[in-house]
């Protein structure tokens, strides 16, 4: 059995014969220039391939290289993975000793599909390193069918499923008996296919998948790094089904399909909690269902992991540990404003003080803080809950969002009465929010007294490093973003490309680009005034405010996104 290796990467490329030494002397220099992973600064060079990082860093893991072509497999450790599951991992079972299942991989980094096949195996898993193409051969030679990805999976599921008569799955009275559904959301095929969209989602870390109903078919998009991408089309008339089966595991009414409904399904993958927020509505159709994939143990409940940079980092921090004051998160849904705000708790959580929440819904559980979730149907409001937390002692305040007046008013009140809350509102940049609070109705001197700061920030992808291109950009790009051809010197712009790491998409998560107006008594006097946003802005900006557009700009010269990522993303200059 091979141990994961303490050797550095370029130690581990010699002894293979790879590079020499001389070679890695260079690439040293190189890498520390463009700051790029030493293994694509290589690959630049034209000293390395790409199967050559990927061999090396699967040794580093501990993992040995096999040659699938040259081995004869037994059925019965192939009987140990389904087709399905072999070809949603890309992986082949290769040996079984004393309940340690070894799986040839193509892409060893990749670490995380060991663990989540230790939980659908009840094996020990050990990695091994093959290649695309090697893999792709042993799971046709061994499965009987091409092996390229879960998308051919789904694909041969409808294919399947649509050849059927509609009454075998469907049947005509469905709509009038619940016994019926019951029945319908029980049926091997539509389980498999639910469950093969959901595995698809985890396995890209989508955020969202959507289940939309047309006359004719179905489509199924998800929702990765902030765009859609649709993956599959199944005929129309299985709508009912999915929608059926979807709402029996969340808990929700099968025979209510005229009103929305709001569920939850918890799950295990890997060892990782999984929290899924199911929301169906009616549609001309049929039912629309969208879910939410809530994964606790990837969300950064650290500042420093959010993207800020040192200067508003150190402001940041500054601001929270006030005595008391308000901080507002500012930006469109699903911006991470809460998980903004939840980074700030993390960081205040301490068992001298008590840290009380009130969100709708709690998304994710945090230990030594009380949390109070929003149940508008029975009259629990953000402004009634907040009421109530005031009277229990509370040192820290986070409500989940100001949506009105009055919810407004009493955050104000707890923070000029000694305590610090932490907020949510929708507007587009940090100067709009203080003209948005004067809308809703607050005083001037209110807002000017417990305010101290306003984070607004949107999420930006990030490229993947592993195929990331430099470019020149021309100068229609360059007028189009605001920025000289002077401001590119010593700086290397990218693009996207794509590669099997990314799955061609050419992005690989996302950070945020935040824009901190931190109030000081000039601005307070202008918010007194009723000055507008653009003044604001204007006064704010010749004090030091670095706007998102800005702070976007400064991520692409870092190599860590596009220009075309920020154009989307930002607003143009004043």
């Amino acid at each position: 059995m091979t141990l994961p290796t303490s050797k550095a990467l370029g130690e581990v490329l010699i002894e293979n014969g790879v590079i020499g030494p001389l070679d890695l002397e260079q690439a040293l220099i190189q890498q520390r220039i463009s700051g790029e992973f030493l293994g694509r600064t290589l690959v630049k060079m034209g000293l390395a391939q790409d199967q050559d990082i990927i061999d090396a860093l699967g040794m580093q893991a501990g993992m040995d290289k096999v040659s699938l072509s040259k081995m004869t497999l037994k059925e019965e450790v192939i009987r140990t993975i389904s087709a399905d599951i072999a070809r949603f991992y890309n992986v082949i079972p290769i040996r079984k000793d004393d309940g340690v299942l070894t799986v040839a991989m193509a892409y060893p980094l990749n670490v995380h599909i060991l663990d989540e096949l230790a939980a659908l195996t009840g094996l020990q898993i050990k990695g091994a390193i093959s290649t695309i193409e090697d893999v792709d051969r042993a799971l046709e030679r061994n499965y009987s069918y091409k092996a390229s990805g879960i998308g051919e999976t789904l694909d041969s599921l409808i294919a399947e499923v649509s050849e059927k008569d509609v009454k075998e799955i469907v049947p005509e009275n469905v709509l009038y008996d619940i016994d019926n559904l019951a029945q319908l959301a029980n049926e091997p095929e539509i389980i498999k296919l639910v469950n093969l969209v959901l595995m698809r989602a985890l396995q890209t870390g989508a955020s969202d998948v959507h289940f939309e109903p047309y006359e004719d078919e179905m489509r199924v998009r998800l929702r990765i790094d902030g765009v859609l991408y649709e993956i599959a089309y199944p005929p129309g008339h299985l709508s009912i089904a999915i929608a059926c089966r979807i709402k029996v595991v969340s808990g929700l009414d099968i025979g209510e399909r005229r009103m929305p409904q709001d569920g939850r399904i918890e799950l295990q993958v890997g060892g990782t909690e999984i929290d899924l927020r199911v929301s169906t509505m009616p549609t001309l159709f049929g039912e629309t269902v969208v879910m939410r994939i809530l994964d606790r143990t990837a969300v950064k409940l650290s500042l420093d992991a959010l993207g800020f940079d040192d200067t508003d980092l150190k402001n940041v921090r500054e601001l929270i540990q006030k005595p008391n004051g308000i901080l507002l998160a500012t930006g469109p849904t699903g911006c991470g404003k809460t998980t903004t705000l939840y980074a700030c708790l993390s960081e205040l959580n301490d068992p001298k003080v008590k840290i009380i929440t009130t969100e709708d819904p709690v998304e994710f559980p945090v230990e030594g803080i009380v949390q109070v979730a929003i149940k508008e149907e029975i009259g629990l409001t953000f402004a009634g809950c907040l009421r109530s937390i005031l009277r229990q002692d509370p040192d820290i305040v986070m409500v989940g969002e100001i949506r009105d007046l009055d919810t407004c008013q009493i955050a104000v009140e707890a923070s000029l009465t000694g305590h610090i809350v932490l907020s949510t509102l929708h507007t587009n940049d940090a100067p709009e929010t203080m003209t948005r609070l004067l809308d809703m109705g607050v005083e001037p001197f209110l807002i000017t007294s417990s305010v101290e700061g306003i984070i607004a920030q949107r999420l930006i992808r990030v490229l993947c490093r592993f195929c990331r291109e430099p470019y020149e950009p021309d100068d229609d790009e360059l007028e189009q973003v605001g920025i000289t051809r002077e401001a590119l010197e010593g700086h290397t712009v990218y693009r996207k490309k794509g590669c099997p790491l990314c799955e061609f998409r050419g992005f690989r998560g996302r950070t945020g680009i935040f824009e901190l107006l931190a109030m000081d008594d000039y601005l307070r006097e202008l918010v007194n005034s009723h000055c507008t946003a653009l003044q604001l802005r204007r006064e704010a900006r010749s004090r030091g405010l670095r706007i998102l557009r800005e702070r976007g700009i400064e991520k692409v010269l870092e190599g860590m996104t596009t220009f075309e990522e920020i154009l989307a993303c930002t607003d143009k200059f004043d």
